[in-house]
C-alpha cells in the first residue's frame, strides 16, 4: 500500500533538487540540498524495520556533516577573509559535494546505507540523489588534478571492495562508485556527455532494481535460486548486468565510449588508460555473477520461492533499453 504522506515527501524531494540546480546563489543551492535531505529521511525510515531507521540515521548524520562543511566553505569563499586560503576552501567545497554523492574516499556511508533500505529507496539513492551534487561540481569545475585523484581512488576502491561482496545492494553501491568516477571524468570537459551518461546509468539501474524487486532477492544465493525459477528474468538480468559493466554491444558502452573519446581529445591519456584498466576489475565481478547465474542450477532451498508471473511492462522496458544502442548508433551516424 502506498502511503499518501510519501507522495508529499517525493514531491518536496524533487523540489529540493530543482531549487539547488536552478538557484543563482550558493545559499539557495545549500537550502535546496537541505530540503532534499529532510524529504528523503521519512522515505527511508520505517517503524516496522529497524535496519531502515539505522540507515536513515547514518544518511542524515553524514549529509548534515557534508552540508555544514559546504556552508562553512561557501561563507569563507564569499567573505574573502583569507585570500591565500581560497584554494583550500575550494577543496573543502568539492569534498563536501563528493561526500554527498558518495564518491571514494568519502564513500564510507554509502554501502552501509544501501544495505539498510529497500529496493525503491536504493534506486532513489543511486540516481536522483546524485543530480544536485554533480551539478554543483559543474559550477566549481576548476580543480582538474583533485578530481583526477578522486576518479582514480574511486575506481580502485570500487573494484577491490566489490569483489568480496555477497549482498546485491552493496554490489550496486560499489558499482555506483565506479560509475561516479566515470561521470566526474565526463563532466571535466563536456557537460552534455555527463547528461547522456547519467540518463543511461539511471535506465540500466532501474531495469536491474525492478528485476531484483520483482524476484524479491537481496543476496547472491537468493538471486541464483529465484532466477532459476524465472528464465525470462534470468536472461534480462544477465544482459542488463553486462550493460551496466559497459560491454560493447549493450547500451552501457555508449557513454563510456563518448567519455573516453572526449578525454583523449583533451590529451588526458594517462587518466583514460588508468580508468579503462581499473574498470576491468569491476567488469570481472559482473562477469563472475552473470556466469554463475547462467551455469549454476541450485536445487537446495532454505527459504520460500515465489513463482512470478511474467510482467510484460518490465519485459518491454528491458527489451527497449537493450536494443536502443542500435538506434543511438544510427542516430549518431546521421548526426
Amino acid at each position: 500500500m502506498f502511503n499518501l504522506y510519501k507522495l508529499l515527501f517525493y514531491l518536496s524531494l524533487m523540489i529540493g533538487t530543482f531549487i539547488t540546480i536552478s538557484s543563482y546563489s550558493w545559499l539557495g543551492m545549500w537550502m535546496g540540498l537541505e530540503i532534499n535531505l529532510l524529504s528523503i529521511i521519512p522515505l527511508f525510515s520505517n517503524y516496522k524495520n529497524m535496519m531502515n531507521n539505522e540507515a536513515s540515521l547514518k544518511y542524515f548524520i553524514t549529509q548534515a556533516l557534508a552540508s555544514t562543511i559546504l556552508l562553512f566553505s561557501i561563507i569563507m569563499l564569499s567573505s574573502n577573509l583569507i585570500e591565500t586560503w581560497q584554494y583550500n576552501f575550494n577543496l573543502m567545497l568539492n569534498s563536501s559535494l563528493l561526500t554527498k554523492m558518495g564518491a571514494a574516499p568519502f564513500h564510507f556511508w554509502f554501502p552501509e546505507v544501501m544495505e539498510g533500505i529497500n529496493w525503491l529507496n536504493c534506486l532513489l539513492l543511486l540516481t536522483w540523489q546524485k543530480i544536485a551534487p554533480f551539478i554543483l561540481i559543474m559550477f566549481t569545475n576548476n580543480m582538474e588534478l583533485f578530481l583526477s585523484i578522486i576518479i582514480i581512488i574511486s575506481m580502485i576502491i570500487s573494484g577491490i571492495m566489490g569483489i568480496n561482496q555477497t549482498s546485491l545492494r552493496k554490489i550496486l553501491a560499489y558499482s555506483s562508485i565506479n560509475h561516479i568516477a566515470w561521470m566526474i571524468s565526463s563532466l571535466l570537459f563536456m557537460k552534455s556527455i555527463w547528461l547522456i551518461y547519467f540518463i543511461i546509468y539511471s535506465i540500466i539501474s532501474m531495469n536491474i532494481i525492478l528485476i531484483f524487486k520483482k524476484i524479491n532477492s537481496y543476496y547472491l544465493t537468493q538471486l541464483f535460486t529465484n532466477l532459476n525459477m524465472n528464465p525470462m528474468f534470468k536472461m534480462f538480468f544477465i544482459l542488463n548486468f553486462l550493460s551496466l559493466g559497459g560491454l560493447p554491444p549493450f547500451l552501457g558502452f555508449l557513454p563510456k565510449w563518448l567519455t573516453i573519446q572526449t578525454l583523449i581529445e583533451n590529451n588526458m591519456f594517462m587518466l583514460t588508460i588508468s580508468m579503462v584498466i581499473m574498470t576491468l576489475i569491476t567488469l570481472y565481478f559482473y562477469m563472475r555473477i552473470t556466469f554463475t547465474t547462467l551455469m549454476i542450477k541450485m536445487n537446495e532451498v532454505n527459504f520460500n520461492i515465489k513463482f512470478i508471473k511474467t510482467n510484460w511492462m518490465t519485459m518491454i522496458f528491458n527489451f527497449l533499453s537493450l536494443i536502443s544502442i542500435l538506434f543511438l548508433t544510427l542516430i549518431f551516424n546521421f548526426y
